[in-house]
């Protein structure tokens, strides 16, 4: 398998990626090529299209490391599932696949670059394959869900105060707000004491969550470990 891209974000960290692709509309992601597939032949068409796949390595999964069963967090970390039931990265592939919006393509100094939108990746996560998303066979409303369905998201309330969201550039903080709404804590935690903290846009964004309501008490520089 050849890397073709890497795929440019606002997170650092895996804590706080929204659990599925598209959930958070308004996040931008750009998908710059290696030096060896930057050719805008390669794009003709894709313009055309509104939404691509991409097929993407889940990062910090041991090669060779996987498991038959899983927990999946949204049943509450206890029930567990098979894992070809569930996206767990703990797969024989460490293989992700996610639907993006295609809001456009930039000829640069680094070749062809797509801008994408509603991507649930890490920074510089490696890209194996772009493909066109098609409506007629690739979208199944009516489809079951089996009990993907019981784990649904759920919106919390954000209470951020306003000097506190200042220090958030302007365009990074609707999909902020939309990240922490849907609450990035897995499904088992109920501690309403612990802290957390969520790395998006260069910050270290700390809350607390009691009952519906999360509440963010600090916002400080992100500083890479």
């Amino acid at each position: 398998m050849k890397v073709i891209a890497r795929i440019y974000t606002d997170f650092e960290e895996k804590f706080g990626i929204p659990r599925q692709s598209g959930l958070v509309k308004s996040l931008r992601g750009r998908i710059v090529f290696e030096e060896a597939y930057r050719s805008a032949e390669a794009l003709r068409g894709l313009e055309g299209f509104d939404y691509i796949w991409l097929l993407w390595k889940f990062q910090g999964v041991e090669e060779d490391h996987w498991s038959p069963m899983v927990k999946p967090p949204r049943l509450g970390g206890k029930r567990r599932m098979g894992v070809f039931a569930t996206r767990s990265p703990f797969r024989p592939n460490a293989i992700g696949l996610s639907s993006v919006k295609l809001e456009g393509i930039e000829y640069t100094e680094e070749g062809p670059v797509l801008l994408v939108s509603g991507a649930d990746m890490k920074n510089r996560t490696p890209i194996y394959d772009i493909k066109p998303y098609l409506a007629y066979t690739d979208s199944h409303p009516q489809a079951r869900e089996g009990f993907a369905r019981e784990g649904r998201e759920h919106e919390l309330s954000v209470e951020f105060p306003e000097e506190l969201l200042e220090f958030i550039p302007r365009d990074k903080r609707e999909p902020l707000l939309e990240i922490l709404k849907l609450d990035p804590r897995p499904g088992y935690h109920e501690d309403e004491n612990r802290k957390y903290g969520v790395a998006f846009a260069g910050y270290d964004v700390h809350f607390l969550v009691r009952g519906n309501v999360l509440t963010v008490f600090e916002v400080v520089p992100y500083i890479q470990p």
